[in-house]
């Protein structure tokens, strides 16, 4: 038998990996170094891949990823954000931002797109202290507008902020962009279930909200002094997906998760019972909540608990449909009828399940479709 002879050898970031019989792997597919969650816009639990009108409001619009708009500083102006299947080569999938009317933003007005990360899962890169590290954002974008764009990395309060830039040289071409920013050594950076730090994409932000790039400042920077402002361009388009942020001053492949284990990480802050091609708030009897099935009655009340598929970041904010798409009412079924228009008369939740209660005349188990919200 052959022998195989495995050496150790370090990486370019410091770490390490192996040569077998003199061949050295030259990617690194360490699993957990994208602190970004559905970078590739694969999930899109809310919307099924629907657009979302947005001008003076904060949804979340592909899962974990949120708009943040308080007006545009100028009438007419809003946003279509949809899922899209335009992708580079490697992705399935982007997230499509649609500007619609034209504006300037001024003061404290501010459009932007954004995600935050759990503190949790930043905590090893020791922000707010002396061993703080260096990290790298890298992403996929694409524009019908070239130019400087901008960006920041902040904490939860904003108090601290590190505004960034990227350019884009050709219209409708997708582009591979890398930043490294180094770690903050001032500031609160959380480590808990809370904000751990924030990541946004200036669209259109006044001049309040705006700094100069390249450096950490003691301010709630949204954006920077210059940059390129997609709002002022009525029908400007922007594509982003295959987002990662990791540890270290090198950017590595993008990290494509297994499907599950995405939507898993997707279902801490936001999961439904519907099925994922179907929007919250539809009249179907499909999949109903997975424990609803098996709430008991005592000819006038039913009950049941409500076990969540993921256990959740804190505990969750409920929205309940019955099988008519009526908020806040379940239905049941007996002698192969369905009933919908029951209501709900107290619900409760907690991080792993929910419980409901209903008051009812009829003997039969309560089915509910539902969502649970636990996003930061």
């Amino acid at each position: 038998m052959s022998s195989i002879s495995v050496n150790t050898i370090t990486d370019a970031s410091g770490g390490t990996t192996t040569s077998i019989n003199g061949y050295t792997p030259t990617v690194s597919n360490m699993a957990g170094r994208n602190r970004i969650i559905n970078g590739g816009m694969v999930f899109d639990q809310r919307n099924a891949g629907a657009s979302v009108v947005v001008n003076a409001s904060s949804p979340y619009v592909l899962d974990r990823w949120r708009f943040w708009a308080n007006g545009g500083g100028g009438s007419g102006a809003s946003f279509t954000v949809q899922q899209s299947l335009t992708a580079p080569a490697g992705f399935k999938n982007s997230c499509l931002i649609t500007q619609t009317g034209s504006t300037s933003p001024t003061g404290t007005h501010f459009n932007i797109f954004a995600q935050h990360i759990e503190g949790n899962n930043v905590s090893d890169l020791g922000w707010g202290t002396a061993n703080a590290k260096t990290v790298t954002l890298s992403f996929w974008v694409r524009s019908s507008l070239t130019g400087t764009f901008g960006g920041v990395i902040s904490n939860a309060s904003q108090a601290r902020s590190y505004p960034f830039t990227y350019t884009i040289s050709s219209a409708d071409t997708w582009e591979y962009k890398t930043i490294s920013i180094p770690g903050d050594t001032s500031g609160t950076w959380l480590t808990t279930n809370g904000i751990g730090l924030e990541v946004y994409w200036q669209l259109g932000v006044g001049a309040s909200y705006l700094g100069a790039a390249g450096s950490w400042a003691e301010a709630a920077y949204l954006g920077v002094t210059g940059a390129t402002q997609i709002t002022a361009t009525n029908g400007a388009t922007l594509y982003i997906t295959g987002v990662q942020l990791e540890a270290g001053s090198v950017a590595t492949p993008f990290e494509h998760r297994l499907y599950g284990q995405e939507l898993q990480l997707c279902q801490r802050y936001f999961e439904k019972s519907y099925d994922a091609a179907t929007v919250p708030g539809t009249a179907t009897t499909t999949s109903f909540g997975n424990a609803g099935n098996t709430g008991q009655s005592d000819g006038t009340k039913n009950g049941c608990v409500l076990v969540f598929k993921v256990p959740k970041r804190a505990s969750a904010n409920m929205a309940y449909w019955d099988g008519a798409g009526t908020s806040n009412r379940f239905t049941t079924r007996h002698s192969n009828t369905w009933y919908s228009g029951r209501i709900l008369t107290a619900v409760s939740a907690g991080e792993n399940s929910a419980v409901i209660d209903a008051d009812t005349g009829v003997q039969a188990p309560m089915l509910v479709h539902y969502t649970a919200s636990a996003e930061l």
